[in-house]
Order: C-alpha cells, then structure tokens, then sequence
C-alpha cells in the first residue's frame, strides 16, 4: 500500500488542514495498536520529509487528473479543496459565510511591509511608511494576522512584530518563502535609534544632570577654562 494512498485516506476523513508532523503521529499512533499488521508498523518512524515528498507527489497527480477539487498546503497544513470554477453551486449548497470586511489600503500596505521586512518594530513601520501606524496595527493584530514576535535589542526594548500562520492561510500561501518577489521594500534602509549618551565607553549613562550642564553651557564659558588655567 503506497504511503501517499494513506495520506489521502486521511485527509480526506481529517475534520481539518493536517501538517505533516500531526499526519506523521497519526502513523505513529496507528502502528502502536495491537492489531497493527507489518504494514502498519512499517510506517512508525516515517520521516516528515518522506510524508511531504508523498503528499507533493499526491497533489501532482489530482493535478493531473483535472477533478473537481485539488491537495494544496496553506499555512504547512495539506487540504483538500475544491476548483474556484465549482464555487456557485456550492455557495447554493452550504450557503456564504460572513466573511470579515476587506482590509484597507493603508492596513495591506503595512502588513505588506511587516510580511517582508519582519521582525520590525512599530518606529520602523511608520520610518518606511512615513505615517502613524497605531490604527492600522491594533487592526492587523486583533484580525490575526500580525503578532509581537519578541523585543528588539534596542534602547527601550520596544516590541517586534511579524505575520501569522493566519497570514498565510488568509492568502492562501504554504509558507513565508512563497510571497512574491518585492526587492524594492526589502533594499529600504531602516535606521535604528541611536544608542543612549554615556561619558564614556563602558560606563552608566551620563546623569540627566550633566546632560543638561552640558546643553546649557556657553562658548564663553568653555573658553574661560584655558584663561584661568594660564594665570595659575
């Protein structure tokens, strides 16, 4: 029995999208029942690389055959879904569901930049956009699609930010690598903030005090030290 007929089997009994580590410890599971032929046990230790090598071929072959539904992978999980030109009679069928309102252009704009330029924090969005950009991401993030990912190692550890595994399944992609080719945003140079003000390598930050002593000094005064220093 050929590994991609099991997988196909599954998935298309699967309640929802399977990556190939969850179809992995399905076989895994399968093979410790008691009843489980060498077959089964066979399959125990199949590699993800072997179960996504099955599935790619799987998907070629229902390409080929040109039915009413096609294996893709969104997001690394493997789905079946049906051809795009079946959509009227199965909208007729199962209805439309209400779908989230389309997303600005300001708000495809900044999640363009996030999706190719990520991990960036919000200063460096607005930096590339040049606008503010606090609407825009509490929208992105409470649709999902955009995530704090860490903190950037910058003076005040401000939050990174970066795309979802909703982001890929919302346009359709199985992975980040498969976005398309968008040289001109990735060659934007981004400046970083400048690191704080010490009085020397190595040492605290310079006191607010001294700060503002040295903001506040005057040319004549900084010229009097040598003057006092000669009529000593």
């Amino acid at each position: 029995m050929e590994l991609k007929f099991i997988l196909e089997s599954l998935l298309f009994s699967a309640q929802k999208p399977l990556s190939a580590k969850e179809l992995r410890d399905v076989l895994a599971s399968a093979a410790e029942q008691e009843d489980a032929d060498a077959t089964v046990k066979s399959l125990k230790k199949a590699k993800e690389s072997e179960l996504t090598a099955a599935l790619e071929q799987l998907a070629g072959d229902h390409a080929t055959a040109g039915r009413s539904y096609r294996l893709v992978c969104v997001a690394g999980a493997w789905q079946f879904v049906t051809q795009p030109e079946y959509a009227p009679w199965l909208r007729a069928l199962v209805g439309v569901k209400a779908r989230p309102p389309r997303l600005s252009q300001a708000a495809l704009e900044t999640l363009a930049i996030i999706a190719y330029r990520q991990p960036l924090t919000r200063a460096e969005i607005e930096q590339i956009r040049g606008v503010n950009v606090d609407g825009t991401m509490q929208t992105l993030t409470e649709r999902g699609l955009v995530e704090q990912t860490g903190k950037a190692e910058v003076p005040g550890r401000p939050s990174l930010y970066g795309t979802t595994s909703l982001f890929l399944e919302y346009f359709g992609l199985a992975k980040l690598e498969d976005l398309p080719a968008a040289d001109e945003l990735r060659r934007i140079v981004v400046e970083k903030p400048p690191a704080p003000l010490t009085a020397d390598a190595g040492l605290a930050t310079t006191p607010p005090e001294q700060l503002k002593e040295r903001e506040t000094a005057t040319p004549a005064t900084e010229a009097a030290a040598p003057a006092e220093e000669s009529a000593k």
